[in-house]
């Protein structure tokens, strides 16, 4: 019988095409595994908070304190007029 190459002995087309698919499936596990690694090494361990793709979130570099009356601002537990006065005395400004 004859292959597509060869007299049938060898390896015919089939097999090539079989053989190059097989180093290209274990080139991609190697891949995949290598970039899994990168990803659990360069992940912050213990801090929660995340940048996103468009940088840090707005409330990421601000003060505590100011975050925590930005919040109860926002709760409405104060009035527009106290979380200005409580902003200017944390900001450092005299209004």
């Amino acid at each position: 019988m004859m292959w597509w190459w060869g007299d049938g002995g060898g390896m015919g087309a089939a097999g090539w095409i079989g053989m190059i698919f097989m180093i290209l499936f274990w080139i991609a596990v190697v891949v995949g595994i290598v970039y899994l690694i990168r990803y659990l090494v360069s992940r912050p361990s213990g801090d929660t908070r995340r940048e996103s793709q468009f940088g840090p979130s707005p409330q990421e570099g601000k003060p505590d304190a100011l975050r925590t009356l930005e919040d109860r601002y926002a709760k409405g537990e104060i009035d527009r007029e106290e979380f200005l006065q409580r902003r200017n005395d944390l900001m450092g400004k005299s209004g």
